[in-house]
C-alpha cells in the first residue's frame, strides 16, 4: 500500500460535536433542540397518548434562539431528538459602531473579541424588535459613557449578542 492510498484528514477541528442526544418525552418547556437544522427554545410541548399503532407522540412548538422564528415538530416520544450545546457568556463591551455594526468586546484575559455585530446585522434572516431595542439600549448607554456588559448566546458554531447590563460602579 502506497502513501496515496491513506486517507486524507483535512478537518481542523476538535470532533467535538455540536448537539446530544435527548428523548422527545424528556423535554420541558425552556429546554433547547434542534428544528430543522435551527437551534430552538421551546415555548409549547404536548404529548398525545399511545394509540393503536404504538407511540405516544410529542408535539412541539419552538423559536429559534438566534431569528425569533418559530418551528413546529412532531415525534414519537421515546425517539431521540438533538440538542444543541448553548452557552451564554457575559464580556464588557468596548465600542459599538452604530454605522458598521461592529462590536468590541473585552475578554477575561485582556485580549479584544472584535468578531461579532450588533444584532441588528443579521446574516439570516431580519432583525426582531428585541434586537432593535437592544441596541437603542447598548448605544444610548455608551454615549452616556457607562460601563457595559453583554450577554452573548453561541450554539452550533453561531454567536449573537442577546442581552446587557449596566454595570455599577
Amino acid at each position: 500500500m502506497s502513501d496515496d492510498d491513506q486517507p486524507t484528514f483535512e478537518s481542523t477541528e476538535s470532533g467535538a460535536s455540536l448537539v446530544y442526544p435527548q428523548t422527545a418525552g424528556e423535554l420541558r418547556k425552556g429546554s433547547m433542540l434542534m428544528i430543522k437544522g435551527h437551534p430552538c427554545k421551546v415555548s409549547d410541548i404536548s404529548t398525545s397518548k399511545t394509540g393503536k399503532h404504538g407511540h405516544a407522540k410529542a408535539h412541539i412548538v419552538a423559536i429559534d434562539i438566534f431569528t425569533g422564528k418559530k418551528y413546529e415538530d412532531l415525534c414519537p416520544s421515546s425517539h431521540n431528538v438533538e440538542v444543541p450545546f448553548v452557552k451564554r457568556t457575559e464580556y464588557q463591551l468596548l465600542t459599538a459602531d452604530e454605522e458598521t455594526g461592529e462590536v468590541s468586546l473585552l475578554l477575561e484575559n485582556g485580549e479584544c473579541k472584535d468578531d461579532l455585530n450588533l444584532p441588528t446585522f443579521v446574516s439570516i434572516g431580519e432583525a426582531t424588535d428585541d434586537d432593535k431595542a437592544l441596541v437603542k439600549e447598548i448605544l444610548k448607554a455608551q454615549e452616556e459613557g457607562k460601563i457595559i456588559i453583554a450577554a452573548v448566546l453561541a450554539a452550533m458554531g453561531v454567536e449573537k449578542l442577546v442581552g446587557m447590563k449596566v454595570k455599577d460602579d
